[in-house]
Formats: C-alpha cells, sequence, structure tokens
C-alpha cells in the first residue's frame, strides 16, 4: 500500500495523475507528452479493498462527457474527476426480452441496466433487480450488508428511481416506487402479502445505512397492510431507527452512527444550470447560468457524496460500498437541454473527484465510474440539422452545435451503444477493453470478497 502511495506521489511532477501536464502541453503539436507506463503499471491492483464507490451518471455517454469537457474546460482541458481515472475500457448495456433471456434488447433503459451491474444478470426493460422471468436476485449492496458493510445509496434523482432502486428493491415494474403506485406489482404487493413498494423495501428489508436524494412524496404515502399499516412509510423507517433530514444542515449534523434518510425534493433534485432547450432551427449563441431554482439549502451532489463516504467510513468498521448516480444527464438529455446536462455532468465531475481524492488518502478504496447507457445528445460541424439544435458559447469563447435527433416527439431516446467505464484502485483494471456491465457486478463481489 505505502508502495502505491509513494508512487502517486513520484507522478505529482507531471500533474495529479498526470493531468496537469497533459493539460499544460495539450495543443502544442511537437512538444513530448507525459510517459504514462510506469505510472499505470503502478495503478495495476489485485485482491480485496476495504471499500467502494460506485458512481453511474446516468444517459452519460462519450458524447456527453465531451460536450461538458468542451463547455467548462475547453477541448484540450481535462475534467478533474471523470479525466483522472487510470483505468479506462467501455463496456455493453444491453437488456433481454421478458420471458426470453434468450432474446437480446439492443437499445435499454436504466432499470435494466442498473440491475445488471446491481445483481450480475441481464434482465428486461423496467425490471428492477429480478430476472427476465421476474425472480429476485441478490444485489451487492445487499450483499454487502450482509456481509456487515455499511452501505449508502446516494442519487440526484427520486431514491426510489430505478438506479438506486437496483441496488435496493426487487419488483418487475420501475413504476413501482410506493405503497400507492403496486399496480404494476400485483406480487409484491403489501395487500397480496408480498414484501412492498421501492420505499418500503429500502427501510425494511434492504436497510441501507445512507439513502440520500429525492422522491420524499413516496416515503410520504402509507403503508397498505401489515405491521406498520396505516403509516406513512417515512414513519415507517423512524421507527426502524432512520433519522430523518430535509435539507444540507439537517445532513451535516448527522454523525452516522445512525441510519440516515436525507429527503431534498418531493420528485427530482433542482437541476444545476439552465439555458435555452433546442429546436427545430436551431437557437441564438448562447451561454448556461445557475437555476434560479436551485434551493438554497440543499446539498449539491458532490457535498452529499462527501458526507455519505464520512458518515460510511466508521472507525472499526469492516468497510463500506457506496452508489452514487447524478441521474438528471439523462433527464436533461430527454428534454434536449444541453445546459441542464452540461451542468449535471460537471456536478458529477465533482462527485468523482471527491471519491477518487478519498480514495487516493486511504489508499484501499476501489472507485468504479460508469453510465447506465447512452444518450442522443451530439456535437456537430453547425446549426443546420433535420433534429433539434441549439448553440453554445463556451469558456474558451467558441461556439458548440449541439444536436437531438432520436424523436420527433417531446422526449429524446437513449442510444444502445457502449459506454465508458474507468476505474482506480484494486480490481480497476478489469475495466480495460470491453467488459459487460454485468462485469461490474463480480469486480466488485471481488474487491469486496462477497459471496452470492
Amino acid at each position: 500500500m505505502r508502495k502505491t502511495l509513494i508512487s502517486i506521489a513520484a507522478v505529482a511532477g507531471v500533474g495529479l495523475l498526470a493531468g496537469t501536464a497533459i493539460a499544460a502541453t495539450a495543443g502544442k503539436p511537437g512538444d513530448e507528452r507525459p510517459n504514462r507506463t510506469e505510472y499505470v503499471r503502478d495503478m495495476v491492483r489485485n485482491g480485496p479493498a476495504r471499500n467502494v464507490i460506485l458512481l453511474i451518471g446516468d444517459g452519460m455517454g462519450d458524447s456527453e462527457i465531451t460536450l461538458a469537457r468542451n463547455y467548462e474546460k475547453g477541448a484540450a482541458g481535462r475534467l478533474p474527476g471523470l479525466d483522472e481515472l487510470p483505468m479506462t475500457g467501455s463496456y455493453t448495456t444491453y437488456a433481454v426480452e421478458k420471458g426470453n433471456p434468450a432474446k437480446v434488447v439492443y437499445n435499454p433503459e436504466s432499470a435494466s441496466t442498473a440491475s445488471a451491474w446491481s445483481t450480475g444478470k441481464k434482465t428486461y426493460n423496467g425490471a428492477i433487480s429480478v430476472d427476465a422471468h421476474g425472480v429476485p436476485q441478490a444485489t451487492m449492496m445487499e450483499l454487502a450488508k450482509k456481509k456487515g458493510l455499511r452501505t449508502g445509496n446516494v442519487t440526484t434523482a427520486e431514491v426510489q428511481d430505478a438506479t438506486p432502486a437496483a441496488q435496493g428493491a426487487h419488483v418487475v415494474s420501475r413504476d413501482c416506487k410506493g405503497p400507492d403506485n403496486m399496480k404494476n406489482c400485483p406480487a409484491q404487493d403489501k395487500v397480496n402479502g408480498g414484501i412492498g413498494s421501492i420505499a418500503e423495501q429500502f427501510v425494511e428489508n434492504t436497510r441501507t445505512d445512507v439513502i440520500l436524494g429525492g422522491g420524499k412524496r413516496y416515503f410520504e404515502q402509507k403503508v397498505k397492510a401489515g405491521k406498520f399499516a396505516g403509516k406513512t412509510v417515512t414513519q415507517q423507517a423512524q421507527e426502524n431507527g432512520y433519522q430523518i433530514v430535509t435539507d444540507k444542515a439537517g445532513l451535516d449534523k448527522q454523525s452516522g452512527d445512525k441510519p440516515v434518510i436525507g429527503m431534498f425534493h418531493d420528485s427530482n433534485m433542482e437541476v444545476e444550470w439552465t439555458g435555452p432547450l433546442a429546436v427545430k432551427g436551431g437557437t441564438q449563441p448562447s451561454r448556461c447560468t445557475p437555476n434560479p431554482k436551485l434551493p438554497q439549502n440543499v446539498p449539491h451532489l458532490d457535498e452529499m457524496a462527501n458526507k455519505a463516504i464520512k458518515m460510511l467510513n466508521r472507525p472499526g468498521g469492516k468497510g463500506f460500498f457506496l452508489q452514487v448516480e447524478g441521474a438528471s444527464i439523462d433527464k436533461r438529455d430527454h428534454a434536449a437541454d444541453p445546459c441542464g446536462q452540461i451542468g449535471e455532468t460537471v456536478a458529477f465531475d465533482k462527485a468523482v473527484k471527491a471519491a477518487l481524492d478519498f480514495a487516493k488518502y486511504d489508499g484501499n478504496t476501489t472507485v468504479l465510474v460508469s453510465a447506465d447507457h447512452a444518450h442522443t445528445s451530439q456535437i456537430i460541424s453547425d446549426a443546420v440539422s433535420p433534429g433539434k439544435t441549439a448553440t453554445l458559447v463556451t469558456n474558451e469563447g467558441s461556439e458548440m452545435y449541439v444536436n437531438y435527433a432520436t424523436s420527433d416527439g417531446e422526449s429524446q431516446d437513449h442510444t444502445g451503444t457502449q459506454v465508458r467505464v474507468a476505474g482506480y484502485g484494486p480490481q480497476a483494471a478489469n475495466v480495460v477493453g470491453r467488459i459487460d456491465q454485468t462485469d461490474i457486478f463480480y469486480m466488485i463481489s471481488r474487491a469486496l470478497e462477497l459471496k452470492r
């Protein structure tokens, strides 16, 4: 371990993870670029890790990353989180057909993809950690909890949304978020003797130690049957020992001695940036601006991630597993909102940097970063397109033309291409090359020595 930390310090002269040196020489043809061979060799680490942090940029394909880099840091710049992970590869994201796991579905969505890395099994679009036949599959968060590790689930979406739900619940439809929303999940409905909605399963079955995000409205629904019938899911959580916080001040007071649920919005949390939506025929060149609707009393994603790490990293503990999602990269991509998605990617990058900074300091933490699926936004040569376009003026003063053309309707579609996966720490070298989403389950299971 000491050797690795010394080696990191040794390359600091050419910039943090060689990033500063690359940025300093970029754009000067003929200049010598740093040789990263020894550094990358030193970053290859086998064996277990004490902690694993998995960060998911929802809908964050390479195009979304490039848009954010171009706008915020410039074409030759580097994002301080995403671009500093030493091990990089790509993974496939396809789903399978419901009831027929032998038949591939090439364009997935967040439920099937999150279930894939959470359980190691492919499933159908809309499923939450059940297989193609609807049979529940153990998740890595459940296995980590069973081993005695502390667990955390952080998102800017509703915490009952597909990506966080796949770590803490098992339902046949992602829409079954609260007790009032069980129409598509009769077998899981508590009135039929089932295990309950996503919200109920979080606080009764999985019992994740730290849950932070939106979705307060589902916690305020009342349980329909069983021990907690007539009480809200929030009350159920409190009776199970959870501390409930609704703003940054409340979160800051938490020590991690007791499990915590942070509910910072009735639905999805507000995005960081705003700007013109893409339209057919294009927009005038514009800059992005801070979202005036963003409350000042709620934490940003990097603040939630940092606080979750502090609460989970308890003295004398066995370690932890934490999942962090930047959810609205996807949601603003659907809306053809380039400033919204870029702002969320920049915010996600800050969370990646927070995780990476902790991992370097800790010396025994694996950080893995990827997306659930790719999305629609593309950089094109000018604003002329049969789709919707917007023109943004980047921080380096150039115009960037952003195109959305996967739907004629209000919501743009995902795409089925492979997406980037990157990592740092024990087992991270296994992301190199082309892998599949399900491999993340086995990679984390090896790192944390989990048993199914």
